[in-house]
């Protein structure tokens, strides 16, 4: 029977090994793990799936800004390959999702598969004027309001926001390199 229940410290090694089996080495180049680098997830918002005490599956969310738009960006997703089939992705998202609703959270984004997120109210209807600091896919930058209105007006590069004691950091590329590379961004 697979749980869902916050992350503790003593499941960061088997959700790395999770996410190494899921993504392998490349989940390192994402342009979304450059915007989790250097920083802690949201408070409260790092979730695991077990399975008799063993980490199946692992979602958490991270402070971001899109423009001068708050939000949070999900990922990444991972369920081990012997549990996709059982619902347990789904039920990470959904509780990641409710806890950021509770927690007063306007918005979430993320990149990913729209027919996959599309069930959970994600789609990229918001998210045609803002851009991510480096190689993407557009159509799969993807956006949903827990709050109605959050991403009204939003455009601008997505990046990092900090807590007090976290290094800030600056994105790899300014935003009008950005609209240099990414013509889609304009």
């Amino acid at each position: 029977m697979v749980t869902i229940r916050q992350e503790r410290v003593a499941d960061v090694p088997a959700r790395e090994a999770l996410l190494d089996l899921a993504f392998g080495p490349c989940r390192f180049e994402k342009t979304s793990q450059r915007l989790r680098d250097g920083h802690r997830p949201a408070e409260g918002l790092s979730f695991v799936a077990t399975d008799f005490g063993r980490v199946v599956g692992t979602v958490r969310l991270w402070r971001v800004a899109a423009g001068e738009h708050p939000a949070l960006l999900l990922g990444p997703l991972a369920v081990h390959p012997d549990f996709r089939a059982c619902g347990a992705g789904g039920a990470l998202v959904r509780r990641a999702l409710d806890d950021a609703a509770r927690r007063g959270h306007a918005a979430v984004l993320l990149v990913g598969d729209a027919p996959y997120y599309a069930r959970f109210g994600f789609s990229a209807d918001r998210t045609g004027s803002m851009w991510m600091p480096g190689p993407y896919e557009a159509d799969r930058l993807l956006a949903h309001e827990l709050q109605p209105g959050a991403l009204d007006g939003a455009h601008g590069l997505i990046f990092a926001t900090h807590l007090p004691g976290e290094r800030r950091r600056t994105p790899r590329l300014a935003p009008a390199a950005v609209h240099a590379v990414l013509p889609h961004a304009a």
